[in-house]
Parts: C-alpha cells; structure tokens; sequence
C-alpha cells in the first residue's frame, strides 16, 4: 500500500522488525559488556567489522557492483565511529534501559535543535515539547542513591550527538544502504586502531565475540536494510513516531532478559523524554 492509501501490514512488519533490530543493539553491548565477556573497544571494532561485511554483502547482491561502495567522504564514518565507541564504552557503566533512553533523548534533541538554527521556528507545543524532554533527561542526573552513573550518562551523551550528526550526514543520499555500508567500511580500521591504543587489555570470550557479531551483522546490518526497505512507504512523521517505541522496547528488554528494574525516576524520565519527543512531533507535523 502506498502512502497515500496509509501504512501497509508488510511495512509495519517490517517496520517493527527493524526497531526490534535497533533497540536489541543495547541489549546485546549491555549484555557482552556489563557481564565483562569483551572489552569495549574489542566489540565496537567487532560490531563495525561485522556491520561493514554484511552491509556490503547486500548491497553488492542488490546492485552486483562495486561501485554503490566508492565514496572518499569522511564525515559520515568519523561521525560513525565517534557514537559507537562511546555506545560501547557506556554500557560498561549503565544499563541498557537507561541507555537506550539517553542516546534516543539526545538523538531527537540534537536533530531538533540542528532544524532550529537552520531557521525553524517552534510553537509554543513545540518549546514545551523540548522543555519536557530535556527535562527528562536532566532528571537522570540530578544526585541520588538511584541516579544512573555518571560518566556512563555522559559517553551515551556523546554517542548520541555523533548518531544525530552521522544522520545529518547521510540525509539526501540517494542510496542511504550504501552510505552506510562505506561508512561502516571506512569506520572499522579506526575501531581496529582504537583496539591498538586502548589501555585495557584486551579480554574476549566466546559469547562475547558472538554477541558483538550479532550486534553488527543482524540488528545493525541487516536492522538498517530492513529498516531502508520500510522508510520509502512511511511518512517522515510515521517514521520518527515510530521510533518513539525503540526505548520502550529496550527498556522492556533489559527487564525481561537481563533482569533490570525500572525506578521510578527513570520511568519517570522516559515519560518526560517520550512525551516531549511526541510534542514536538506532533506540532511539526501540524504545522507542516
């Protein structure tokens, strides 16, 4: 069904694969790294490596030619490898609940505060919106027994304004399966050179290479090619809703599988951040 005629049941089939594919990414690195079967800097170049293989599998089976992979751009794998490094090293230190909400949060604000000094003019819904989610966010860091670390918070800081950058990035691209094919290529020698620097010794189990693997090939090679084959039938308003729901799902995850609790300053949080998102929204497409 086209987008005229609304959403079909294979779009939101596939729809749904893909934002269980990118939320499962923060289960997985909890997963390996909260339970030390990897260092951080080991699976980030394993999940990028794996990425940039299965990537360029589809893409080279879709086009049958080397030529979608040419590209010399260096900002979109830089802005790559700059949110996944810190991704990985956070969740040495938070969990995936709280993760998942942080790097969503600052995603959606950064996106949006990049439309505002391009010229975009917000509603008062719209600065509400912003004020709420910001404020959910403040709220995971304002001092208290239960307060997510520190330092965890802050690299999940970074690694979602370098997402909302590599977005940026890639937007107009006229093969946006490609793009982020080259991108996760080009980002891997500097995760391999981030693994020769790193002061940690380098310590890997089985089920840490395999879970690294799994976070690169499945729920981000092939979560990002299912996710591209879904995107043309959906609005741009459909889309970034629906993303509303990929810290829902994670949070609902880290509970189920890794045994998180949700307190009620983090559901608290995520209300706020997923309310003020939803606002924002919801205005701008009302005043689109």
């Amino acid at each position: 069904m086209t987008r005229a005629g609304g959403v079909g049941a294979r779009t939101v089939a596939l729809t749904l694969l893909a934002l269980v594919a990118f939320a499962s990414n923060s289960l997985l690195t909890r997963l390996a790294l909260g339970t030390r079967q990897l260092d951080a800097a080991s699976f980030t170049a394993l999940r990028l490596a794996s990425g940039a293989l299965m990537l360029t599998a589809i893409v080279l089976v879709q086009s049958r030619s080397w030529g979608a992979l040419r590209g010399a751009a260096i900002a979109g794998p830089l802005a790559l490898f700059v949110y996944a490094a810190p991704f990985s090293f956070a969740y040495l230190r938070i969990g995936a609940a709280v993760g998942a909400l942080v790097l969503f949060g600052v995603v959606q604000l950064t996106m949006i505060g990049y439309g505002i000094a391009r010229g975009e003019r917000p509603t008062p819904i719209m600065w509400l919106g912003l004020a709420l989610a910001g404020g959910g966010l403040l709220v995971l860091t304002v001092p208290a027994v239960s307060r997510p670390d520190p330092l965890g918070v802050l690299l999940m800081v970074a690694a979602g304004i370098a997402w909302a950058v590599y977005t940026l990035v890639g937007r107009g691209t006229s093969d946006p399966l490609a793009a982020n094919a080259r991108s996760f290529l080009w980002s891997t020698p500097l995760a391999l050179l981030l693994v020769a620097l790193a002061r940690a010794p380098v310590h890997a189990t089985a089920r840490g290479i395999v879970l690294a693997l799994v976070s690169g090939a499945v729920t981000s090679g092939i979560g990002y090619a299912i996710w591209y084959r879904a995107l043309p039938r959906l609005t741009v308003t459909q889309a970034a809703v629906a993303q509303l729901s990929v810290p829902v799902i994670a949070a609902a995850g880290a509970v189920l599988t890794l045994g998180e609790s949700l307190t009620p300053r983090l559901v608290l949080s995520g209300v706020a951040v997923l309310s003020g998102v939803g606002l924002v929204l919801s205005a701008r497409s009302r005043k689109g």
